[in-house]
């Protein structure tokens, strides 16, 4: 669930899950608080590990949420990973404003999936497999399309990470009035579900060890990112809502490499206007983006100017020439900006080096990624991104 990240001083390019997931154990009494991002109701348990479905928190747009899945397979490239199997494939949840009624309620992973991200987390013996993939989501399957034609926001997550990470974010942005596509990169992930009931599981996490395969990656996603935007555009769309888009609001981002490969197929896709990426290192330069702009919402421990992933950050920060913020969060660590901490604080798993909660983590993703969008996408200036807010103490402008 992390991105592939280059080290400074060499280090190995891939931080796989199981380091960086893998939460300190808290004491016993800390394991069976409930946490303030957690739901009002108990934690239901069988021992130490919690039972209970768990639930993302509720879209804050006027729009219901629709969800669709889509297998997409580009037949013009071989998969870089596993050569033998074909083509290129990629899964797809595109999420969409929809009408209020009707619809049917969508899974948030399957328990298949959830058992593998739990066990190379090292957290299958603190959340059940049944009850992580019985997360509640508020998207739903079927729902009737919203009328009106809508900006466009493909999403890719971390290295080793699902798609289902960065959905709290997109079901927030699709309740807002965009078109939201998350990706999952075959054999990228620790375990993907794929047609023909094929679990895929990450390939990738031994070649990514080597020297350089951190651009590899990236470039690699940026082309998966750019055949999402055609599949989902143009006259031969996969996808049966695609008059819904508007073609000329396109945005990227991601979390870890995804929000590398945000800034990558910028380079290479003229149709993306804007771009941003959370707490991920860069493994290409920002060249080919004239004045397009880019947000970097960072940890405080990464990506503080100084600090850690700070120089890599810098030299992008520098090539940057449109608008451009740096944001970084207090208390935050790799996985803030995911569906993580709002899902592990559920079950009473805390980490003391992240004191920032799930709770706040959600609320401070939603209302800066989302006010970055209205603004480049939709052409509505964001006060929130002049400077600090007294609404969001733990957000500071290191650089703008």
């Amino acid at each position: 669930m992390t991105g592939t990240r280059t080290a400074p001083r060499g280090r190995a390019v891939v931080t796989v899950l199981a380091l960086a997931l893998a939460l300190p154990a808290a004491t016993a009494a800390a394991a069976h608080a409930t946490p303030a991002s957690a739901a009002p109701q108990a934690v239901d348990r069988q021992g130490d590990k919690a039972t209970a479905p768990l639930q993302l928190p509720r879209p804050t747009g006027p729009f219901a949420v629709g969800r669709d899945t889509l297998h997409l397979v580009d037949t013009s490239r071989p998969d870089p990973w596993v050569p033998s199997a074909g083509a290129r494939e990629l899964m797809t949840s595109v999420y969409y404003p929809a009408r209020h009624g009707g619809g049917r309620p969508t899974a948030y992973t399957s328990e298949a999936e959830a058992r593998l991200l739990l066990e190379a987390g090292g957290l299958d013996k603190q959340i059940s497999a049944t009850a992580y993939s019985a997360t509640r989501t508020f998207a739903r399957a079927g729902a009737r399309p919203a009328s009106g034609r809508f900006p466009l926001v493909v999403l890719s997550p971390g290295f080793t990470a699902p798609r289902a990470t960065l959905t709290h974010l997109a079901e927030d942005l699709a309740s807002r009035g965009f078109v939201v596509a998350t990706v999952d990169h075959a054999y990228e992930s620790v375990g993907t579900a794929f047609p023909g009931g094929r679990i895929l599981t990450c390939a990738a996490c031994g070649p990514a060890e080597e020297p350089g395969m951190g651009k590899v990656v990236t470039e690699g996603r940026a082309k998966d990112l750019s055949y999402v935007i055609d599949r989902l555009t143009g006259r031969e769309a996969a996808w049966r809502h695609s008059g819904m888009i508007d073609t000329g609001r396109i945005g990227a981002g991601g979390h870890s490499i995804g929000g590398a490969a945000a800034l990558a197929v910028m380079s290479t896709d003229p149709r993306v206007r804007a771009g941003m990426n959370m707490d991920g290192h860069f493994h290409t330069e920002p060249v080919g983006l004239g004045k397009r702009p880019f947000l970097m919402l960072g940890s405080e421990l990464d990506h503080t100017p100084g600090k850690g992933d700070g120089e890599n950050w810098d030299s992008t920060w520098n090539g940057l020439n449109g608008w451009k913020r740096w944001l970084t969060v207090q208390g935050s660590g790799h996985f803030t900006f995911t569906d993580v901490p709002v899902l592990t604080g559920q079950a009473g798993v805390v980490d003391p080096a992240v004191p920032l909660s799930g709770e706040r983590s959600e609320q401070i993703t939603r209302a800066y990624i989302g006010a970055f969008f209205e603004q480049e996408l939709r052409d509505r200036p964001q006060p929130l991104l002049d400077g600090p807010s007294p609404a969001h103490p733990e957000v500071g402008f290191p650089k703008r």
